[in-house]
């Protein structure tokens, strides 16, 4: 159980790192490519239902923001102490 915890910790923290390359690739278009599009079937289908709730603001996503938070605190609330629970009390 300790391995797939760790697993689970390991996408959610790879997630977030292409989430931010998701949004430098916004911020600068020279770098975008055919890769690109990738990236964005990974991040588009998690934004999408945050912006019908939370549209942008004067030019500023703020769905991005919300999904890495949530991300987060499911990270270190739920998975990092079940990956600490099961590797060490055992």
């Amino acid at each position: 159980m300790c391995q797939i915890w760790g697993l689970v910790d390991l996408v959610f923290k790879l997630y977030i790192l292409i989430m931010i390359v998701y949004a430098v690739l916004s911020w600068v278009p020279s770098l975008r490519g055919r890769w690109s599009d990738y990236v964005a079937m990974l991040v588009e289908p998690v934004l999408v239902p945050i912006r019908r709730v939370i549209p942008p603001i004067g030019g500023l996503d703020l769905s991005f923001l919300v999904v890495i938070i949530v991300i987060q605190l499911v990270d270190s609330n739920i998975v990092l102490q079940q990956k600490y629970t099961s590797c060490f009390f055992q």
